[in-house]
């Protein structure tokens, strides 16, 4: 490969162009165009791109199509891609995406820039829709409504002040939802929409429209060449209900977006039908029917023919394989098994028909097993209603409720065999009673289903719900009955809301004092949601939020309170601004504060006992742990939810009625050994672990050994010298090396020193590996030490005619240089400069040692050898070191260099990439691009907008029931969704564990308080009356007092506090006002009982 080749590929390496920014484009009431851009050449028109039936998958063009009439047969099928339109729309700014495209992978994400799509009504769930598809990234977002903006749509719209009411909703609405992303093309339509104009959409969503028009519209789209997708979707109330219809034959490519299962192959046996057993470092997660092909067996070649096999009889470690393997070759070694994702065809049936023969629903609830029906039957009855009578039935009239029970009867009276059998008329006159309204917390859990659905019609990710999804939450209502005067509007913005739960609760609502922790992506939807609803808005409310983050740009994805102008800016801060826009009533405080044991002065006990509810938005473990902790200790209730990628889920922590968020926890993530990341890799999740390993070793760790070496040498020094062990070893080993052999002065330096890593990592340690342990290497029980999982590695001859060669080594002596404080020289980027500079390296020849330590075994956690020479060795070391330092300048310091996943501009995964790539290279694994390497070495968690809306939908839900208090455990719900399937999988929360003495009983829940100052005697006296025996008093992790000793009894006098002081030498800070003890108790038949945590007040 000549020069220019090379530097051709690596111009692939270099930041990725950015979309355009578009503009607006405005349609009149006489249907003109009016488009206002920031770039000459934005299309004055939006042009039409549709998926066809033939889109390819996201890894290459060929799928898989199941012939249900012959089983054992397959048919592979060579697919087209799609016409993806101007060049401009399929460029991914990867810096903005890059969560997103952890989910959908570029080429959905290309499918998405291509799309057109229409929303009409804008009134809460049209907003949020429109909303969830602008941060996406689609082409273009019509918006269309013939109607004006009211004071009741403020209880849903997080987009209109009361400044827009009077305007046309979907002119009101452009300029905010343009600011969340410059890219898409955002145009209004303001009057009536004819069917032809729905040809320009590649899908169309109606959020406002009656039956009679929504079957006219679908009627057209169903039969369009190409299909438009359809969808209708309708919040009234607690009451929702969704249908999509995406043509007579839509083909979905990925059914759940699941990376393609695998199995390492331990042996194949030659039968009929053959088994085949993997290792068992993995279960493996077949199913049986499942498609796989094979590759890498030796032995049995015959199944490396990359033709899709049919499995069954899948079991955790072994499958058998629908096929004759008597005459193929004997099993020897090697192998891996992938699963072959196939697509699925789903043949749609428009609404005309649907809605007479509507199949299977998709439940939400089992507990509500008959209610879809019921729901179904409601919807068209309200449509009946509103269309004889011209209005919705007004909240509270118990006149209107009736009306609309006679319409639900009369139409299923006319159903005959299909009729409801109880058509519930209590429910129906809820329906009936909150039937104008569009509540938040149900326009962001819709918005994010149909948002959604959308991105699945315009791509074929994911399984689209089919066809009709109905739910309520009925048990959201107050449990107290009310009069119909509490649901009369009283003119403000939360009448909508008012129709439905009574102003009483909206009071509530306005007094909570509320505290959410974290201002992300649910941080931000949560802060939308809350001040919708008015939350924390009245004159005794108070909404406390905080997040010791600032805003980057990957957040403005799914973020959708945050601009580009607010990078760099603290979140909290910036999110409170922006609620307080949303609803200026907002009483609201942004702390910047982690939430932890380090910051209980500033949430302390006061701060935690006058709140009504806790809203967790964190995204890790151990800060919801603490949270948790915090609410069981002062019996506040936690509303926690989280998202992964199109998964979300919400737990109810409710005092006393549900166990707490630690009651029960997910099993740790599996960690591969040591031995096998550092010598033994057999995937690339293995190789990145490895690399960014050392990264950080090299660039961070040891940059930060020098500095703290140099700034107290002494002191630096004498810890090594004290600890005495291989790990003071290796790190004085490192500093020496730094500043002395491999100490640089000029990029020259760098790239040399860039150069023998290069030749260290993928040549001379591979030849010393296989030197120590040849492929045909035998195990002390003389087994193959070469077989899998082990993949036998080969070493790298290095080229500067590679690019992804040249490329690791432009990237680790940019960042060597970094470290050393040394400017890069301008023709550094020159690949055939870089290459003359790179083959002026001197590389020493290499010679394998014959008595070479390699760790093998799984359980070691250290690579370092324990040697007893390591005093002597350390010593000479530190002569040495202090040698190097008199030839340094007295402010020499080096630059260590924290890993940031998401500069790319920084060469931090430039280098990691082309570590695991190279390692990778070295051990036959198929390798990955700089994208997929960010996202399992900078552990990026996989997220979208349109889950993040519906996990805080459902939470804010629950909020109701909260602040209203008076719910039974029955009432609330903990949910499991999965968007990309979709499944809704909601029940009761779990009750805590109960345990009881005598007529005592407790839960977690319960803290035991003893006030007064009291002594050690009066509390263990306290005990005694509860039938409790006293035998041992701890605080922290002292002992106050134990039956045991008897030096302890002279303590029985002193008070509980001072104990603590003296013995346990615990510092009460002056806003504490108690302490707690853990005390050991026993019956009057010596069994011990749990008792609770008792808290001593002592003023």
């Amino acid at each position: 490969m000549g020069f220019c080749a090379v530097f051709g590929s690596l111009l692939h390496y270099m930041l990725p162009r950015k979309r355009a920014s578009e503009g607006v484009v405005v349609v009149n009431e006489d249907q003109t165009l009016n488009i206002s851009t920031d770039s000459d050449n934005a299309s004055s028109v939006i042009k039409k791109h549709r998926i066809s039936e033939s889109t390819p998958t996201e890894t290459n063009n060929t799928v898989v199509l199941d012939d249900s009439n012959h089983s054992s047969s397959t048919t592979l099928v060579e697919i087209p891609i799609m016409a993806l339109g101007d060049s401009n729309h399929t460029d991914i700014d990867e810096d903005l995406h890059s969560r997103q495209l952890a989910v959908y992978g570029r080429e959905t994400m290309r499918r998405l820039f291509a799309s057109n799509i229409l929303v009409s009504g804008m009134q809460g769930l049209g907003a949020e829709i429109a909303k969830n598809l602008i941060l996406a990234g689609v082409k273009s977002v019509t918006l269309h409504d013939e109607g004006s903006v009211e004071l009741w749509d403020l209880s849903s719209n997080f987009i209109f002040s009361e400044n827009d009411v009077g305007k046309n909703r979907a002119l009101a609405s452009v300029q905010k939802l343009q600011e969340l992303n410059n890219a898409v093309v955002i145009s209004t339509l303001t009057s009536k929409l004819a069917k032809e104009q729905l040809s320009d959409f590649q899908a169309v969503v109606f959020t406002d429209i009656s039956l009679e028009k929504a079957i006219e519209f679908n009627d057209y789209c169903h039969n369009h060449q190409p299909p438009i997708s359809f969808i209708k979707a309708e919040v009234r109330g607690l009451f929702g209900s969704v249908f999509c219809d995406f043509g007579p034959e839509f083909t979905v490519f990925d059914v759940d977006g699941e990376e393609p299962h695998t199995g390492i192959i331990a042996s194949v046996s030659n039968d009929n039908p053959a088994l085949v057993s993997c290792v068992d470092d993995e279960r493996l997660e077949f199913q049986d029917g499942d498609l796989v092909v094979f590759s890498e067996v030796h032995g049995t070649t015959e199944l490396n023919d990359g033709k899709p096999r049919k499995i069954k009889n899948a079991r955790p470690y072994s499958f058998t394989l629908d096929e004759d393997t008597t005459n193929y070759g004997t099993y020897v070694k090697g192998g891996i098994v992938t699963q072959v994702k196939q697509p699925k065809v789903l043949n749609f049936k428009p609404l005309r028909e649907a809605i007479k023969d509507p199949g299977d629903f998709l439940l939400s609830d089992f507990s509500k097993f008959d209610r879809p029906p019921l729901l179904h039957l409601a919807f068209q009855s309200l449509d009946k209603f509103v269309s004889e009578l011209g209005c919705f039935p007004v909240a509270g009239s118990e006149e209107d409720a009736q009306k609309l029970i006679s319409v639900a009867t009369n139409i299923n009276d006319s159903l005959g065999d299909g009729k409801v059998e109880d058509i519930n008329p209590k429910l129906l006159r809820f329906f009936a009673f909150g039937a104008r309204a569009v509540l938040n917390p149900m326009a962001a859990m819709f918005g994010g289903i149909v948002g959604q659905e959308v991105v699945k019609a315009c791509s074929g990710k994911f399984h689209p719900l089919f066809q009709f999804f109905y739910f309520d939450s009925v048990e959201s209502l107050p449990t107290e009955p009310l009069d119909s005067s509490e649901f009369k509007p009283i003119n403000s913005r939360y009448d909508a809301q008012i129709s439905v739960f009574g102003a009483k609760l909206q009071r509530k609502l306005e007094d909570a004092k509320v505290f959410i922790v974290g201002s992300g992506a649910l941080g931000c939807e949560f802060l939308k949601n809350v001040a919708l609803m008015g939350v924390s808005c009245g004159d005794q409310g108070k909404l406390t939020i905080t997040d010791d983050d600032v805003i980057e740009k990957s957040n403005l994805s799914r973020q959708f309170l945050f601009r580009d102008w607010n990078i760099g800016q603290a979140k909290s801060t910036v999110a409170a601004s922006a609620a307080a826009s949303i609803n200026p009533c907002l009483n609201i405080e942004a702390l910047q504060n982690r939430v932890g044991p380090e910051t209980e002065n500033v949430f302390d006990d006061n701060f935690w006992e006058n709140l009504s509810v806790v809203i967790n938005a964190l995204d890790n473990v151990n800060a919801r742990l603490y949270v948790d902790q915090r609410c069981l200790y002062f019996q506040k209730p936690l509303l926690e939810s989280g998202t992964l990628g199109a998964k979300c889920n919400s737990q109810m922590v409710i005092p006393h009625l549900t166990e707490n968020y630690g009651a029960s926890r997910d099993p740790p993530e599996k960690q591969a050994p040591m031995c096998t990341v550092h010598s033994f890799p057999h995937n690339i999740d293995h190789c990145l672990t490895w690399a960014r390993s050392e990264f950080e070793g090299l660039l961070e760790k040891t940059p930060a050994e020098v500095n703290a070496y140099l700034s107290n040498p002494a002191e630096y020094t004498t810890a090594m010298t004290n600890a005495g062990d291989a790990q003071a070893r290796d790190n004085l080993e490192r500093v020496l090396e730094c500043l002395d052999r491999e100490k640089c002065e000029t990029f020259q330096d760098c790239i040399a020193w860039a150069r023998l890593k290069f030749e260290d990592y993928f040549s001379n340690r591979v030849k010393q590996l296989i030197y120590t342990f040849p492929e045909d290497a035998a195990t002390s029980t003389g087994a193959p030490f070469w077989s899998a999982p082990k993949r036998f590695p080969h070493p790298l001859q290095f080229s500067a005619a590679d690019p992804s060669h040249l490329h690791f080594l432009l990237a680790a002596s940019m960042l060597r240089a970094e470290t050393f404080g040394i400017p890069v020289s301008d023709w550094a980027k020159n690949p055939r400069m870089l290459a003359e500079a790179v083959n002026k390296v001197i590389v020493p020849e290499f010679q394998p040692k014959k008595n070479a330590k390699i760790v093998t075994d799984e359980k070691a956690t250290t690579l370092s050898t324990a040697s007893l020479d390591d005093t002597v060795v350390i010593n000479d070391l530190i002569t040495k070191l202090e040698k190097c330092r008199q030839n340094l300048p007295l402010e020499f310091r080096m630059k260590p260099i924290q890993f940031e996943k998401d500069d790319d501009t920084n060469y931090h995964m430039d280098m990691i990439a082309g570590l695991a790539n190279m390692r990778a290279r070295n051990y036959s694994i198929p390798e990955v691009d700089k994208l997929k390497a960010k996202f399992i070495a900078g552990r990026i968690i996989p997220a979208i907008a349109t889950s993040t809306a519906m996990a805080t939908g459902l939470v804010c839900l629950e909020l109701y029931k909260v602040l209203n208090g008076g719910h039974k455990v029955e009432d609330y719900r903990n949910t499991f969704a999965n968007l990309a399937l979709p499944l809704f999988s909601m029940a009761e929360p779990v009750p805590p564990k109960v345990m009881k003495h005598c007529d005592l009983s407790w839960t977690v829940w319960d803290r035991w308080i003893l006030k007064d100052n009291p002594t050690l005697r009066d509390l263990i006296q306290w005990l005694k009356k509860k039938g409790l025996n006293a035998y041992s008093i701890s605080c922290g992790s002292c002992l106050l007092f134990n039956s045991m000793f008897p030096r302890h009894r002279e303590r029985m006098d002193k008070k509980v506090v001072d104990l603590a002081r003296e013995v346990a030498k615990v510092e009460l800070p002056p806003y504490r006002h108690h302490l707690d003890v853990v005390v050991a108790c026993e019956d009057d038949e010596d069994n011990d009982i749990d008792i609770p945590l008792v808290s001593i007040y002592f003023c």
